[in-house]
């Protein structure tokens, strides 16, 4: 039973596992953040109660890129929003009818499924700020969050 549970060298299984425990620690620790995603302000590209991992390295070589999910640090560690970045820094975005506007022009938004007729004036982006908003345009535009978020405040790029 022994041979069964530590191998022929118990040393040798004793160093892996304790390999193994530190590469999850790191992982998750440091790495990846694991998020549960609540509400259905980014359906359907991910639905209530969704498990998803935020990787915090994503952005440490290069600045997040529009049509990226990001995970967004709100009020303390635990309290975090997924959403889809649609302005950069320095750009105007607007929304007229439903349909997100960058600096005059149209955007693209193929994650987008359903789209209500929302209206929301012209914001001109700061150095480090992004616009930032869910894929589920359906919804009232009072239920839903988004808008301006900094830099410092994006935690990572979701994974799925």
């Amino acid at each position: 039973m022994r041979n069964a549970l530590f191998g022929s060298n118990p040393r040798v299984t004793a160093i892996r596992v304790a390999a193994l425990v530190t590469a999850v620690v790191v992982v998750f620790g440091a790495v990846l953040l694991p998020v549960r995603e609540s509400g259905i302000s980014m359906q359907p590209t991910s639905n209530d109660g969704a498990l998803n991992f935020a990787n915090r390295f994503a952005f440490a070589w290069r600045p997040p890129a529009r049509g990226e999910l990001v995970a967004i640090r709100m009020a303390g560690p635990h309290v975090v929003y997924v959403k889809r970045i649609v302005g950069l820094p320095g750009e105007r975005v607007k929304i007229e009818a439903g349909v997100v506007m960058i600096d005059g022009t149209p955007l693209l938004e193929p994650a987008v499924a359903y789209k209500a007729p929302w209206t929301v004036p012209e914001v001109t982006l700061g150095a480090d700020e992004y616009f930032v908003i869910g894929d589920n345009r359906a919804m009232a535009v009072q239920n839903h969050d988004f808008g301006r978020t900094t830099r410092d405040r994006i935690i990572g790029k979701m994974l799925f």
